[in-house]
């Protein structure tokens, strides 16, 4: 199960969980819980969520905040204005990255308000930080779901920048060898002079710029077997081309 879960505290409108649901599931989180909804369930969460059907059916109600968040090491309060609650406020990216690295141990919860009253003070105090979007001033006015999307969208981020650049990109042969580059790189320069392909010009520019290219390309083995066979053929035809003349 993952450590990190979605409350949301007194929604007022049904279809803001379902869109809230169809919010965290698209950036891969299910894990929503509810406290103290005023119409749940209803057809229009079901509605709203379109086809989020894993989040819905995993919600869990409960009648406080407190016992939504028993069980968590770090709780994150969203919150669009500043309160008489004394707080660090952070960034949504501030807390993606601290909700990722205290999920390594524990759980976690991010905390969203009423649709018109936000987070109250007393639920605040439960929160760790605030977190708090930065809007524009002069229209500010972002939706439950909206709000929800922005902090889940920040946490799918984080979680994909911390995965290893060789998870993505990873070859499934090995890197060509030194020793291999170098026979490639003869063999290239040497298919280049068959084909008469620099036509009495020097060849050290365009020789150093070729293999700064391959050496940046980070050739794998099996890569450079099929050029150099394309070498082989190219002198292949070149030798019959100086057998015909």
């Amino acid at each position: 199960m993952q450590p990190i879960r979605f409350v949301l505290v007194r929604t007022s409108h049904p279809g803001n969980i379902g869109s809230a649901a169809r919010a965290i599931r698209t950036m891969g989180y299910t894990r929503l819980v509810l406290v103290a909804p005023h119409k749940y369930p209803h057809a229009e969460a079901t509605a709203m969520a379109a086809g989020a059907d894993d989040v819905l059916g995993g919600i869990v109600v409960v009648p406080t905040l407190v016992e939504a968040i028993a069980d968590c090491r770090l709780v994150l309060g969203c919150t669009a204005r500043r309160r008489g609650v004394s707080l660090p406020e952070i960034t949504p990216r501030a807390a993606a990255a601290q909700t990722h690295e205290a999920a390594a141990t524990g759980e976690v919860a991010i905390v969203f308000g009423n649709e018109r009253t936000g987070l109250e003070n007393e639920e605040l105090m439960r929160c760790h930080a605030a977190v708090h979007i930065p809007t524009d001033p002069s229209y500010s006015s972002l939706n439950l779901a909206q709000a929800v999307q922005v902090l889940a969208y920040e946490l799918r981020l984080a979680q994909l920048e911390s995965q290893p650049p060789a998870v993505l990109g990873a070859k499934a042969d090995p890197a060509a060898t030194v020793e291999q580059m170098e026979y490639f790189f003869g063999h290239l320069f040497q298919t280049l002079n068959d084909i008469d392909f620099h036509k009495g010009r020097s060849p050290v520019t365009i020789e150093q710029r070729l293999r700064k290219l391959f050496l940046h390309a980070n050739l794998d083995q099996r890569e450079v077997r099929i050029l150099r066979g394309i070498f082989d053929d190219a002198q292949r035809m070149a030798r019959m081309a100086k057998e015909r003349s």
